[in-house]
């Protein structure tokens, strides 16, 4: 990943009150972490990056601020994806903003993020009388946490380990984990999260899955980039029939990332948000 472009807001101090503006927003292309997987024009997946921010607020015309939850799907084919740090400060510049109704603000920014993306995001902003459609879910299928080994943590990712049963029948399995982390290549703080592993092929082999999952550990990498990495490696070394991976990270700054990356025409996993979301 190349070094953060010296005219943005990030690693500098900058007003915890800004007034309202897109060019807050980062975007960083996509193909910089892509081009090091071997993917090029033509993705091997289909998905999005879905965002969940949690302290929304504006004003309204009268000056009375309102708040609400807001929930943003970024597609995959996007050229750009949106750094967090400087979505965190978007966001944050909004709650000096007047509309008039909370669909205003949802298509201002739902402008703003596709020219920052180049492609259409969704939007939804969730108010206090829909927040119950953000109930906690537990992941489906069985957690590969309660695995014995051992771990030289060398801050080297090991995909060499990834296997699978050629001779066993073919499964449909849904694998997870809560041990998922890296660390964010800009600011070298750590990420942490839960992935989901969705598949039909050869069983993989669920030990060396998690020494794989564990690797990441001290990777500096996007929570996108982490979660197209998942799913190539896992694509190159078990073949699948199908894939689909998910991961589901906590918080920072208001904000969780939740890529979510599948095989065309396999099911994409509904938004399930985690206990520790």
């Amino acid at each position: 990943m190349s070094a953060v472009p010296s005219h943005t807001l990030l690693g500098r101090n900058v007003d915890s009150q800004p007034a309202y503006s897109p060019k807050i927003l980062m975007p960083i292309a996509r193909s910089l972490t892509r081009a090091s997987l071997g993917i090029s024009a033509e993705l091997p997946f289909v998905g999005s990056d879905r965002w969940t921010g949690y302290e929304l607020s504006w004003l309204e015309p009268g000056g009375k601020p309102r708040v609400a939850v807001l929930r943003v799907v970024v597609p995959a084919h996007s050229p750009n994806l949106i750094e967090s740090k400087s979505f965190k400060l978007y966001l944050n510049s909004l709650a000096r903003a007047h509309f008039d109704h909370a669909e205003a603000l949802a298509k201002c920014i739902r402008a703003d993020l596709s020219a920052a993306a180049s492609a259409s995001v969704a939007v939804e902003v969730l108010e206090p009388s829909a927040w119950s459609l953000l109930a906690p879910q537990e992941l489906p299928g069985y957690c590969i946490d309660g695995l014995t080994l051992g771990l030289v943590h060398d801050g080297v990712l090991h995909p060499e380990v990834l296997a699978c049963d050629r001779h066993a029948a073919v499964v449909d399995e849904s694998l997870h984990s809560h041990l998922l982390k890296s660390n964010c290549p800009v600011t070298g703080q750590p990420d942490w999260g839960s992935v989901l592993i969705r598949y039909r092929g050869a069983p993989i082999e669920r030990t060396g899955l998690l020494r794989y999952l564990l690797s990441f550990r001290e990777i500096c990498e996007f929570h996108e980039h982490c979660v197209e990495r998942i799913f190539v490696d896992l694509t190159a070394r078990c073949a699948p029939q199908w894939l689909s991976v998910e991961a589901r990270y906590t918080r920072r700054g208001g904000l969780d990332i939740n890529p979510c990356r599948a095989s065309s025409g396999a099911a994409i996993a509904p938004d399930r948000r985690q206990w520790r979301q």
